[in-house]
């Protein structure tokens, strides 16, 4: 599905997504991806979703959103609490979508001025 920007020049948004890629203003990514207003980290991780670890939250941590929305591909699927703790302790809120939703909410969050991360895993 295409997305249609509102705003092209207000950094980094998603502006298609499929079942196996999204597209970052207008540049397509078969890896996961993880994604600010102002930054995108191709490639945050290349676990799937049953081999993420806390270090792969952390680095997520490190970039201090207000909110972290993780798109987890066609299936919603939950993250233990243990690999949480770095979110937890920095007082990020954390949101699970599957991969479509998660492209669409941080398009209107960014579009808000909401400092807002997705972290995408196709």
């Amino acid at each position: 599905m295409k997305l249609q920007l509102s705003n092209p020049d207000s950094g980094y948004t998603f502006t298609a997504y499929g079942d196996d890629y999204i597209a970052v203003n207008g540049k397509r990514y078969n890896t996961n991806v993880a994604l600010l207003p102002g930054q995108m980290l191709a490639e945050w991780t290349s676990a799937s979703f049953e081999m993420l670890t806390e270090a792969d939250f952390a680095k997520l941590a490190a970039l201090a959103p207000e909110i972290l929305l993780l798109g987890t591909g066609k299936t919603l699927r939950f993250p233990t609490p243990e690999l949480l703790q770095p979110l937890m302790a920095a007082r990020i809120g954390f949101e699970v979508m599957d991969t479509h939703a998660a492209c669409r909410t941080y398009n209107i969050l960014a579009a808000e001025g909401r400092k807002v991360a997705a972290a995408i895993l196709i």
